[in-house]
């Protein structure tokens, strides 16, 4: 394992987080306070617990999953599909560096990112509510597989586009409604037993629900079932990666 390369790749990507670090990071501080104010208070004051959990403290899983589902892919899919449209991806694919190596530096990097992010917010949360986490082991542990998970997710679409415009087409149209259709901001128990049948073929729900137990000792879905899915998509998104690296799709433009 080339663990050189693998640092090049992560601390260039890590460079180009800090360089933005007012907008990576007030902006999810900003949006998170928005997300209080409307939610918390405005919608709390009339929905008073939700599972014996405050209003204002049931939702912040809910918003750090939306923040690292986001923050995850789009910092995966830009940091592998900048080198592609600059051309610079050709001194990545003509150096010692296997592609596994060049995973862990992007993926590596992105995750790490997210996981910062959703820190951030779970600090600003506790500005607005006293928190709770009844699990912070588990919640530590669900939150670095969510944000090595969907980074890799993140990967395969910048891989997969052929222009900006496809970077933001997953996210905004596909993994943005399914966030907030996943229980974010309720309990999938309160929905009518359609509805909460139909809920439960969105995968989001699976990773909400683990994490929320994680805090507050309750789910929407057994946390056994949730992690076994958490780990399918993994699967899925590392063979995905393995399949593109071993036929080439689309490492140049």
């Amino acid at each position: 394992m080339n663990w050189l390369a693998v640092r090049a790749i992560y601390r260039f990507e890590m460079s180009r987080f800090w360089r933005t670090a007012m907008q990576s990071i007030l902006a999810p501080v900003i949006s998170t306070s928005l997300y209080f104010v409307v939610f918390g208070a405005a919608i709390g004051s009339r929905v008073t617990a939700v599972d014996g959990v405050p209003y204002g403290l049931f939702i912040v899983p809910g918003l750090m999953m939306l923040a690292l589902l986001t923050q995850s892919i789009a910092n995966a899919s830009f940091g592998i599909y900048f080198p592609r449209f600059a051309g610079t991806i050709y001194e990545i694919l003509s150096a010692p560096i296997s592609p596994v190596e060049v995973v862990i530096g992007y993926v590596g990097a992105a995750a790490s990112k997210s996981i910062l992010i959703g820190l951030i917010i779970l600090a600003t949360a506790s500005l607005f509510v006293p928190l709770r986490i009844d699990h912070p082991v588990w919640m530590l542990a669900i939150l670095v597989l969510t944000a090595v998970t969907f980074s890799l997710f993140g990967f395969v679409i910048g891989l997969w586009a052929d222009g900006f415009e496809k970077l933001q087409l997953v996210p905004l149209l596909i993994v943005t409604p399914l966030t907030f259709l996943g229980g974010s901001f309720y309990a999938i128990d309160m929905l009518p037993p359609f509805w909460r049948a139909l809920s439960l073929a969105n995968p989001v729900v699976y990773l909400i629900s683990a994490f929320r137990w994680a805090f507050f000792g309750t789910a929407d879905v057994a946390i056994g079932v949730s992690l076994a899915m958490t780990g399918l998509f993994l699967a899925v998104c590392l063979g995905l990666v393995t399949y593109i690296f071993r036929t080439g799709y689309r490492l140049k433009n």
